[in-house]
C-alpha cells in the first residue's frame, strides 16, 4: 500500500501518524489524571455513598 508512495511522502506521513498518536495519548493521560486527582480524598465508601445520594435527588 504505501510501496507506490515515494520514501518522502511515506516519512512525512508516518511522523504525522506518530504525531496524532501523540496527541491523543497526552489527552487521556491528562483525562485520566483529573479523574483520579478531582476524587474526595481517595476513600471508596464515602465516594460511593456520596454518588449514590446524588443519583438519588
Amino acid at each position: 500500500m504505501l510501496d507506490s508512495l515515494s520514501e518522502e511522502t511515506q516519512l512525512i506521513l508516518m511522523i504525522v501518524g506518530i504525531g496524532i498518536l501523540f496527541v491523543f495519548v497526552s489527552l487521556n493521560t491528562k483525562r485520566n489524571k483529573s479523574k483520579l486527582y478531582n476524587r474526595g480524598k481517595r476513600n471508596f465508601k464515602k465516594n460511593y455513598l456520596k454518588k449514590k445520594k446524588e443519583n438519588n435527588k
